[in-house]
């Protein structure tokens, strides 16, 4: 199988492509990292973007097993410490999923956890080699409520950052955050695998379909294999893959066994076909993935190429996402790539919901509630006023 792709890496950093070379050693019988491409590595960076990409404790270990003389000492010792926090880290992750997931199972409400522990054990089969921020957790939309109060009771404060009107919160955004000041957790609780607009499967749908975690002896449930699959792929792609532990996701998912035939048909459903043919393609090209004959059919889509190939965008320099102000020409060109990702049907969605008030046409002329609906009419003059408003301030 051709692994090229033509996809152009040229333009990424060295030290970048030393990572690659070593998370491809690590599952090779007889590892052999290409000592020459060590020479003249800025070490500072190797560790920045270890860090930057969140694989640092696959990469420790990846070294210790393959080559620990590969790098300086003082640059293994340091990956050692990274490494030691995040175990810690993901243990206290653990203890509080277990803790959450006991207070939602005493009150009814059923819960599956999206990422944190359960994916570093189900993975990677070890919690500490995969990191993790937070805990993110999927609850029926109708049980929020009583969620929200549930966690206000054990302590955790709401970050209240979403503005909605006329209930658009439902459907532009798809979890709200949680974070423990004394226990120093974070938490993300979501009514939908994405934001909308879009279709995905339902909270039932994925029940249905859960399976029982074995990172603790208690009753955890995740997503089913075929789910976890849509759900990472969609959400790294979302992302522009700006983080290499994602794709290492897909990377450790693809080598498990896989009902490739389910997969295909669920992605087709949902039309993230090429967004799996994106992720499986630049896996193969980055860490040498081994595609089983089942699931080739996904390097076949030409959009799944050409969307790989703009995500090496964010791969040639260090984009975060997160942290505002992001620099504009990344924001111009993350809009566009994010554009390209729909489909037709999806592209339909996402201009319909323009038409839909946003919360700056609330703040632009506030009615009462009872007339938000007049909102729709007014949307376009609006627009056109915060437009004009700030032509005239610039």
């Amino acid at each position: 199988m051709d692994n090229n792709f033509d996809l152009n890496l040229s333009r990424i950093p060295k030290e970048l492509l030393l990572l690659l070379e070593i998370i491809k050693q690590h599952t090779q019988e007889k590892p052999d990292v290409r000592i020459s491409s060590l020479k003249d590595t800025d070490w500072e960076l190797f560790i920045e973007l270890a860090k930057h990409h969140r694989i640092y404790p696959f990469v420790y270990t990846s070294l210790n097993r393959i080559s620990p003389d590969a790098v300086p000492a003082t640059v293994l010792q340091e990956l050692k410490q990274y490494y030691k926090h995040n175990t810690f880290q993901m243990l206290s992750l653990t203890a509080e999923m277990n803790r959450i997931n006991e207070v939602m199972s005493e009150t009814g409400i059923p819960v599956l956890f999206l990422k944190g522990p359960v994916l570093g054990a189900e993975l990677y089969g070890d919690i500490s080699l995969r990191t993790s921020g937070d805990l993110d957790f999927l609850v029926p939309l109708h049980a929020l409520d009583k969620v929200e109060a549930l966690l206000a009771n054990l302590g955790f404060i709401k970050d209240d950052y979403i503005q909605t009107v006329l209930d658009d919160w439902k459907w532009r955004h798809h979890h709200i955050t949680y974070f423990h000041p004394e226990r120093r957790i974070k938490l993300e609780i979501h009514w939908r695998l994405n934001p909308g607009p879009g279709k995905e499967p339902s909270f039932n749908e994925l029940w249905s379909r859960k399976r029982r975690s074995t990172v603790t002896g208690s009753s955890i449930y995740f997503l089913g294999r075929e789910d976890l699959f849509l759900f990472l792929v969609s959400h790294g792609a979302r992302h522009g893959w700006s983080r290499l532990r994602w794709l290492l996701d897909i990377h450790q998912m693809v080598n498990q066994e896989m009902n490739w035939a389910e997969l295909q048909k669920l992605l087709r459903s949902y039309n993230y076909a090429h967004i799996g043919g994106q992720a499986i393609i630049l896996t193969s090209v980055l860490f040498n993935t081994t595609v089983p004959k089942e699931g080739q059919s996904f390097l076949s889509y030409k959009k799944s190429r050409t969307l790989a190939q703009e995500s090496i965008f964010y791969l040639e320099r260090l984009v975060n996402l997160h942290t505002d102000p992001v620099p504009e020409h990344i924001s111009k060109y993350h809009q566009r790539h994010l554009f390209s990702l729909m489909d037709l049907q999806r592209k339909i969605f996402y201009m319909l919901s323009l038409l839909h008030p946003f919360p700056t046409d609330a703040g632009t002329l506030p009615l009462p509630k009872k007339l938000h609906l007049l909102y729709f009419p007014l949307r376009p003059f609006l627009w056109i006023w915060r437009k004009t408003r700030r032509h005239a301030w610039s």
